[in-house]
């Protein structure tokens, strides 16, 4: 893309803008083509992480439930879970369809209202243009 760009989360409507917090563009009639495969691609991100963490649920559903470990302990838990079942999908080790029974995909809590347009960062604009260029250089997909 021509500048160097840090990582970002994939966020939803609801959440500010930040250069660190890459959202869709808001959905009416005045969207170009651009903006609206850029939208697309972001929901097909989003989708992917998604299926990734339901996965990661099905494996080690000791995080489907509440757990009685320290709270020190708890991101260690979880990193070991994230590690593991990475280690899991590199190695092709199969993957049990049965699992996704016992896990549901949930929403996760979301803010009710969009964040107002104070908390947005001018900057963010700039990434996600830079992003929405980038997109459209790489064609349909």
């Amino acid at each position: 893309m021509g500048k160097a760009q840090k990582y970002v989360l994939l966020g939803d409507a609801t959440y500010p803008l930040q250069d660190w917090i890459l959202k869709p563009y808001q959905e009416d009639e005045n969207l170009t083509q651009r903006q609206l495969q850029f939208n697309y691609r972001l929901k097909r991100a989003h989708s992917v992480i998604e299926n990734a963490f339901l996965r990661l649920k099905a494996r080690w559903q000791i995080l489907l439930k509440c757990n009685d470990c320290s709270l020190e302990l708890l991101p260690t838990l979880v990193l070991a879970c994230c590690i593991l079942h990475n280690v899991c999908e590199a190695h092709d080790n199969p993957f049990n369809e049965e699992w996704l029974e016992g896990t549901e995909p949930t929403e996760l809590p979301k803010p009710c209202q969009p964040a107002p347009a104070a908390m947005e960062d001018n900057r963010a604009e700039q990434v996600r243009e830079l992003m929405c260029q980038y997109f459209e250089s790489c064609g349909e997909g």
